[in-house]
């Protein structure tokens, strides 16, 4: 009997192939020799750490976007002075140089355990440094992706961020990991680039290397051992696929030509050649993040004029919306957050950060002008965290002030979708942010991977508060996107436009599929399908009843 492992669904599609598992991190022998020097094992733990370091850097280099993103957030940890402090101690109490790691970089490591939350899990970021710094101490291969031939499906516990800006969707066809949940890193980065993907399958743990798995991102489950019969159904599913994408072009809209908008997500300059020649509509989504994270110091407005400008000058004639920062919770940022929160996702994060640190807000918001100026932009701006029509008003009178002629908020707070029509007097439009509306909806940490279940986007009830903000912007005669990682699923992408949402923001490799998913529907179809999946009472219905509807 074949067995089907089940976990979170986390980036759709259909693969099958050999198990890979990602090589193990460094195991420390229980004793040491007579340790060197004091200095000269301090001088072999500092390159060590450099080392590992220095090829987190070269890898973030190489990438761009959420990956660009997630990388230098784990080199901003690595670089903290307090770890080089507690390795020099370690050293000085007679600990060689890979014990004195292990040693200092465990008292952070448990200290972020204790926290919880955001920064609990930020634990296995420096976890996954501590072991790459150790493997260049002892002199061993770093943990990660093994160096295989031929096409294969990665299988481990998770996958560091580290080693998910190295995945080639030409050999790696799908992914496998016991740990995380839909809006994990892992889950980011495998939508980004096309893989399908089940996070938090525990049952993965007895998957062997060389093991044939049939992979199915779109449902969450993992087959053992499949048949020749579900092997071809596989490939043919996937050419059938390939072939549809191929079809369609052009803006986004459904089979009777009703208009959904498809647009980008965009994290840094780094990727903005790459997206302006994606063939979509705009930028729904652009992350200033990026120019922020990883310093000590405020970027210059000049700074930030250029760095706009750099993603601005390949949309011209497109509209770009531009998020201020989004400070806080698992985006640390020095300058702008104090580290002392309880509960970082529950504290001073967005449009919160800019109303403690007002200078902060209004230098951002007078380069975003000036960028637009230079390059003749369509720039929309809207701020992240917005709880109240207040806050709305606040930020959209500040934004019009310096010269932004549409001005909007994201709808990430519970709050905001129920006062939808409150916020949207105040708006020119709104942004429904999905991953954080999920977590504060269900009160389960987006990066808990063990409460995937309540975060998947499918839900009913987050699925309920995106149609009151749906609705709202329709008798408002304004505009309602989704910016969030569920505007990426195509499963999702006609119920969300029988809601009344007329954008869809995601990553470049989503939007093929996305665009063909809606040319399988006429709106009024479109309709029916949203009206039957908010009367579902779970997510695996609501799948179902898109499924049946899409074969019935």
């Amino acid at each position: 009997m074949v067995d089907e492992l089940r976990g979170n669904p986390a980036s759709p599609g259909t693969a099958a192939g050999p198990v890979v598992r990602l090589a193990p991190p460094p195991v420390l022998p229980e004793a040491w020799d007579v340790p060197a020097a004091p200095e000269e094992e301090l001088a072999a733990a500092s390159g060590a750490l450099e080392t590992a370091v220095a090829d987190l850097e070269k890898r973030a280099a190489s990438v761009t976007g959420e990956s660009r993103s997630i990388m230098d957030t784990q080199i901003a940890m690595a670089r903290d002075p307090s770890l080089r402090t507690g390795i020099r101690a370690a050293v000085h109490n007679g600990r060689p140089a890979a014990w004195a790691i292990h040693e200092a970089f465990g008292r952070h490591i448990a200290a972020l355990e204790s926290l919880g939350g955001y920064l609990g899990d930020r634990a296995a970021d420096l976890t996954d440094i501590r072991d790459r710094a150790i493997a260049a101490a002892l002199g061993l291969a770093p943990p990660g992706i093994p160096a295989v031939d031929g096409a294969f499906v990665l299988v481990g516990q998770d996958i560091a961020p580290a080693d998910t800006v190295l995945l080639d969707p030409a050999k790696v066809v799908g992914i496998v990991t016991e740990k995380g949940g839909p809006t994990s890193h892992t889950a980011i980065v495998a939508r980004a680039l096309g893989i399908p993907a089940v996070v938090g399958c525990a049952g993965a743990a007895g998957l062997a290397d060389g093991q044939t798995v049939a992979v199915d991102g779109t449902r969450g489950t993992v087959l053992a051992d499949p048949g020749e019969d579900h092997l071809r159904r596989i490939a043919a599913e996937s050419a059938a696929l390939s072939e549809k994408l191929a079809r369609h072009r052009g803006p986004g809209a459904t089979a009777d030509g009703h208009p959904v908008k498809l647009l980008l997500n965009v994290g840094g300059a780094g990727g903005a050649a790459a997206a302006a020649a994606a063939d979509a509509e705009g930028v729904g989504l652009f992350r200033t993040e990026f120019l922020f994270l990883d310093r000590t110091e405020v970027p210059t407005v000049e700074e930030q004029r250029a760095a706009y400008g750099a993603v601005l000058r390949g949309f011209a004639g497109r509209p770009v919306v531009i998020r201020t920062l989004d400070a806080g919770a698992d985006k640390f940022v020095p300058f702008a957050n104090t580290g002392d929160e309880p509960n970082p996702a529950l504290g001073v994060r967005g449009y919160r950060v800019g109303v403690r640190n007002p200078e902060l807000l209004t230098a951002q918001l007078e380069a975003i002008s000036l960028a637009a100026a230079d390059h003749g932009a369509d720039v929309r701006v809207m701020a992240p965290m917005i709880a109240t029509p207040a806050e709305a008003a606040a930020f959209c009178e500040l934004a019009r002030s310096y010269g932004i002629g549409t001005a909007g908020v994201m709808v990430e707070v519970p709050a905001a979708a129920i006062r939808a029509a409150d916020i949207l007097a105040e708006a020119d439009f709104v942004s429904i942010g999905t991953n954080d509306l999920s977590q504060y909806t269900y009160a389960a940490d987006r990066l808990l991977g063990e409460l995937g279940e309540l975060l998947d986007p499918w839900q009913p009830a987050l699925l309920a508060l995106v149609a009151n903000v749906a609705a709202a912007a329709r008798d408002a005669g304004k505009s309602a996107g989704i910016c969030g990682e569920a505007a990426g699923d195509p499963g999702l992408a006609p119920v969300f436009a029988g809601l009344g949402i007329t954008s869809l923001s995601m990553s470049v490799s989503a939007v093929p599929a996305v665009r063909a998913a809606l040319k399988d529907y006429t709106a009024g179809q479109c309709e029916t399908l949203a009206r039957e999946v908010l009367s579902a009472p779970d997510a695996p219905t609501a799948r179902k009843i898109v499924e049946e509807f899409r074969t019935g």
